[in-house]
Parts: structure tokens; C-alpha cells; sequence
């Protein structure tokens, strides 16, 4: 896998179609990022900070991975060059998958963090490994115990690739939500919350699913269909 390949065919879908990739992460954020500013915005009051901060994690949970489930469709959506789908077309189209897409996130989630948090090397390999869970899952119609594996194998052989994309995206993706919500400073403190992150999250995360889910192309082969489409 050409890492310069990915990122540069990523680049080019994502400022093609920058406005709809936009909006539907934004469709989703605006109301995650909500709710995390007025969990913030609680803590003096205990009680209610307990209860807008499990509703925070819990929404969050569902929202990220529905996010990212209809990213995966909009890459798939946007390779023949066109933007056919309707934002409320890949929302739907994802539905059905959110629970595999859920387990297999917070189980990967927590490997990952657990193998960071041991020996951080543990962890940089768990995360490598399972880069394209998600594209396995929405792409392939995998279970959520098949994308482990189904990454896995896709992984093989093109790991130090595979490596340097997921390190060169969430990088950049780091660099980026720190300048953008570095830019807002001069909001107030509860709309420095919520739209800060709104904005961050609506620009960077399409682009890093773009550029995971375009590398799943690339590893199974360009120009061919996804395997879930080729014959057994």
C-alpha cells in the first residue's frame, strides 16, 4: 500500500466533496458536542453532572460509530467520482450495522487503550491491526467478531504502511482540532465548548475515515469491487 497514494486520493474526495462530508459529520456532532458542552458546563452542580456526563458517554458511544459507519458509506458513495446519496441515505443505510459497529469499537477501544496504557507499543499494534474494523463491518457486512480478523488479514504484509497512515492522520487530526479550538478562544466559555468542537470535529473527522476507508481500497485491491461484492 502506497501510503502517498492514499492520503493524496483522500485529499482529493475530501475537498471534491467537501461540503457534503461536512455536514454529515456535522448532521451528527452538532448534538454530541451539545450535550459534552452542557456536561462541562454542570460541574458545580454534582448531581447533574453525573447525569449529562453518563448521558454524554452514552450518546457519544452510539453517535461516534454511527458517524463513522456513515462516512464509511459516503467513501463508497463518492469513489465513482459522483455524490449520489442523500445525508439521511447514509444515516439509514448504516443503521443496521451501528451494533456490530458499537461492539467491535468499544472492544478495540478497550485493547488499545489497555496496550497503551501497559507498554504503549502493545497498543500502536492493536490499533494498527484493527484500522479497518469499521470499514469491514459497514463494507463487507462483517459481524462484529469477524472485523477483528478481516482486519487483521488485511493488515498482513503492509503493516509499517498501515502504521505510518493511522500515525500521519491522527497527527494531523491532533494538530488541527488544537488550532481550530485554539482559533474560538474568544467565545464564551459554554459555545467555546460546543461550537469549537463542532467545527473541529466536522472538519477533521471525514478526512481521517477518508483516508482509512480509501486504504481498505487500496488493500483490497484498486478499481475492484469491495469484497463483499466479489464471489466467496
Amino acid at each position: 500500500m502506497d501510503v502517498n497514494a492514499v492520503l493524496s486520493e483522500a485529499w482529493t474526495l475530501y475537498t471534491r466533496f467537501f461540503v457534503r462530508f461536512v455536514l454529515t459529520a456535522a448532521a451528527v456532532y452538532v448534538v454530541l458536542d451539545l450535550i459534552s458542552a452542557i456536561a462541562v458546563s454542570t460541574d458545580d452542580d454534582v448531581g447533574a453532572a453525573v447525569v449529562w456526563g453518563l448521558l454524554s458517554v452514552v450518546i457519544s458511544i452510539v453517535g461516534f460509530f454511527w458517524v463513522q459507519g456513515a462516512l464509511v458509506e459516503a467513501v463508497r458513495d463518492v469513489r465513482d467520482g459522483r455524490f449520489d446519496s442523500s445525508i439521511g441515505e447514509l444515516y439509514s443505510r448504516t443503521r443496521p450495522r451501528l451494533p456490530a459497529l458499537i461492539s467491535a469499537g468499544v472492544l478495540a477501544g478497550l485493547g488499545i487503550v489497555l496496550g497503551l496504557v501497559l507498554l504503549i507499543v502493545p497498543g500502536l499494534y492493536l490499533l494498527t491491526r484493527w484500522l479497518f474494523i469499521a470499514p469491514a463491518i459497514v463494507l463487507e457486512g462483517r459481524s462484529a467478531g469477524e472485523s477483528f480478523g478481516r482486519s487483521s488479514a488485511l493488515v498482513k504484509g503492509h503493516g509499517w504502511s498501515v502504521f505510518g497512515l493511522m500515525i500521519l492522520t491522527v497527527v494531523a487530526a491532533a494538530i488541527t482540532l488544537g488550532v481550530i479550538r485554539g482559533l474560538l478562544f474568544w467565545l464564551p466559555e459554554f459555545f467555546e465548548a460546543w461550537v469549537g468542537s463542532l467545527v473541529a470535529h466536522s472538519l477533521v473527522a471525514p478526512f481521517v475515515v477518508l483516508a482509512w476507508t480509501v486504504g481498505y481500497y487500496h488493500l483490497i485491491g484498486a478499481g475492484r469491487a469491495p469484497a463483499a461484492d466479489l464471489p466467496a
